[in-house]
């Protein structure tokens, strides 16, 4: 079967012109996911190409996958990624990936002992919301995850995120060696310090003497990390086999536009990523929040209220105005006025540039994919804007209309009567709270009780009662378009 690895590429095709035979597992990653792929692996890739340094990674899936890392090893750890502007594509093939693994195909402990092995400088993960077990309720790990508590019960063979880390660790720290820096890269608030503090308490709970030494020796630096990654699809598979003249199964297709902006706080070495376009800094948390809730935040408004409208991709709600303006809208006078950022930062500006990638016709963003795992992303998305607001005064009805739309959506009925497939962890729970109430506005306050979601100082609000029912029922009298449409013109 013709693959990257043994099959000659087209001339149009940007490849990689260092040598792999210098590279190195430097970083281990956990998550071999496509945004992953999109960004931070072809970072390092791009980052060897322009500094000739000897980053490689070591890729790991720790569940499911298994099919795509044996396709990445039946390629030689090669794959493409396709930039689709609006203007046309370019096809790179990146190269940083040294090895993989999978504890289903490799064992456990190949998976700590090569996180244990002396040259691993950092253990980089994008492993999504769910993957820290946090309670969103406390922000505190959450010891009643049926994952975390496994792990509890036997932390020789762990199987979370966090719990493998830690016994990475403790071999290192057992077979004196250095730490390694643990990096976040999902796309979560202050998700250095999330991280930290998860893994602290985990290994306070299993190995109280290890949480002493990884507080001393081990740096969790915060990330900000953008880029619009789609789901890789059937058409995204088609196109990568025309472009390169053979399949390539672990491509994926993203937007040109990417930032990546990380806290210079590593215990080991790094990659000099800002000589390719990272931006390193002292503190990430106002980029951070930037991103959360203008970029994010509209996306989510976007993804509930475009699905129920009946718009299948992110680019054909911005084919809407009434939608585009909502979202430059929501992003200026609800999103941006909650945001402390560094002087000189233009907001308009940030604006803008998102509406014009989200209205890029070459990039397919389902709808339906941004509104996964709701219940875990509102809560930095819309919270802290939404407390804001609370806070002055001032009008929060884009976000009130958002969180409505939310609500319709994991209803599981759109607006044809057709089954919506909510993909959300507590979809089994807030299906039942809908079914209880019926297309009614009286489950509005009920959801909003729900503190892992919505803390008691939001939630129980009656200004954020009264103005989410308010958006709710226009959603059942009017249908997701007509309220958007009244939402930028009343």
């Amino acid at each position: 079967m013709k693959t990257i690895a043994n099959h000659p590429l087209p001339s149009q095709v940007v490849q990689p012109t260092y040598s792999r035979d210098k590279l190195k597992s430097k970083i281990v990653h956990l998550g071999f996911g496509a945004f992953h792929r999109a960004h931070q692996a072809l970072y390092t890739d791009q980052t060897n190409q322009v500094e000739g340094s000897d980053w490689g990674i070591c890729e790991i899936n720790l569940f499911g996958g298994e099919a795509l890392i044996n396709a990445l090893r039946a390629q030689e750890h090669s794959f493409s990624v396709l930039l689709k502007g609006a203007d046309g594509t370019q096809a790179h093939i990146v190269q940083a990936v040294t090895e993989s693994l999978h504890p289903e195909l490799d064992g456990l402990s190949a998976v700590l002992e090569k996180m244990a092995e002396p040259q691993v400088e950092i253990v980089s993960l994008t492993v999504t919301e769910k993957g820290y077990c946090i309670d969103a309720a406390t922000g505190k790990l959450d010891i009643k995850n049926p994952l975390i508590s496994a792990d509890l019960e036997n932390p020789h063979a762990p199987k979370t995120a966090l719990g493998i880390i830690v016994q990475a660790l403790k071999l290192r720290r057992e077979r004196g060696l250095g730490a390694f820096t643990v990096m976040s890269c999902d796309n979560i608030q202050e998700n250095g310090a999330v991280t930290k503090g998860a893994v602290l308490e985990y290994a306070s709970l299993v190995a109280p003497e290890m949480r002493e030494w990884i507080e001393a020796t081990v740096t969790f630096p915060c990330t900000m990390v953008d880029r619009i990654v789609p789901a890789v699809t059937a058409d995204t598979l088609d196109e990568i086999t025309y472009i390169l003249g053979c399949e390539d199964p672990c491509g994926i297709a993203c937007e040109p536009f990417r930032q990546w902006v990380i806290e210079d706080n590593f215990v080991a070495g790094r990659p000099n990523w800002d000589s390719v376009g990272a931006e390193f800094v002292d503190d990430v948390v106002p980029y951070e929040e930037m991103k959360l809730r203008m970029l994010n935040g509209s996306h989510s408004f976007l993804a509930y209220l475009g699905y129920l409208a009946g718009y299948e991709h992110i680019s054909d709600t911005m084919q809407d105005n009434a939608f585009k303006q909502a979202a430059l809208d929501l992003m200026l006078k609800a999103q941006a006025p909650s945001l402390e950022m560094p002087q000189g930062t233009d907001l308009a500006a940030y604006a803008n540039m998102l509406i014009d990638r989200y209205s890029n016709p070459n990039l397919k963003h389902r709808t339906w994919q941004i509104a996964m795992d709701g219940s875990q992303k509102i809560p930095q998305r819309l919270g802290g804007s939404l407390r804001f607001h609370l806070q002055q005064g001032s009008d929060f009805k884009w976000l009130a209309t958002a969180i409505a739309g939310w609500m319709r959506y994991v209803s599981g009925i759109d607006e044809q009567g057709n089954a919506i497939e909510v993909s959300d962890p507590m979809s089994v729970k807030l299906r039942a709270i809908c079914d209880a109430h019926g297309f009614n506005a009286s489950l509005v306050p009920e959801l909003l009780a729900l503190e892992s979601i919505f803390p008691a100082d939001i939630g129980q609000d009656k200004r954020v009662i009264a103005a989410v029912s308010k958006a709710y029922q226009s959603l059942l009298d009017k249908g997701a378009r007509q309220t958007v449409v009244e939402l930028v013109t009343e």
